[in-house]
């Protein structure tokens, strides 16, 4: 059974699949007026909308392939994460990892949403066993 999830904010603004089999919902700016990345410039990109996530799901935003294939334009903290009671405006961190300047218009999709069940762990003072992997990590594993 899918969560239901409250939007409120402008109909048009509002997410949408793109196709039956979609995992994401597209985002879309709600910028007044244009924005230019420059290369290696980040900008925060309102969307417009403000999400209900129901408790024991998050809202995750991710970037959209086609803005990183085509422009090397990005979510920089992706996944960014929407818990449950943020009840604020969603906002997306985009980066230009391009090399040539980014127009991002009122309106474009501009990263794609997913809503995920969380699971809250039971953090509890104990002793951490050994392992044979140990500390390693950063590429300890190999190639």
């Amino acid at each position: 059974m899918s969560p239901h999830v409250g939007v409120e904010g402008q109909q048009d603004l509002h997410p949408v699949y793109a196709t039956e089999g979609s995992a994401g919902a597209d985002l879309r700016s709600a910028l007044a007026t244009p924005l230019v990345l420059a290369p290696g410039e980040r900008g925060l990109i309102p969307t417009g909308i403000r999400l209900a996530i129901p408790q024991g799901y998050e809202g995750q935003v991710r970037p959209r392939s086609g803005l990183a294939i085509k422009h090397g334009v990005t979510v920089l903290n992706a996944p960014g994460t929407i818990d449950s009671d943020y009840r604020g405006e969603v906002a997306v961190i985009l980066i230009n990892h391009g090399d040539t300047e980014y127009t991002i218009q009122p309106g474009d999709r501009v990263a794609q949403l997913l809503i995920t069940p969380v699971v809250q762990a039971k953090f509890t003072p104990e002793n951490v066993n050994e392992t044979r992997r140990g500390s390693g990590g950063f590429g300890s594993t190999g190639r």
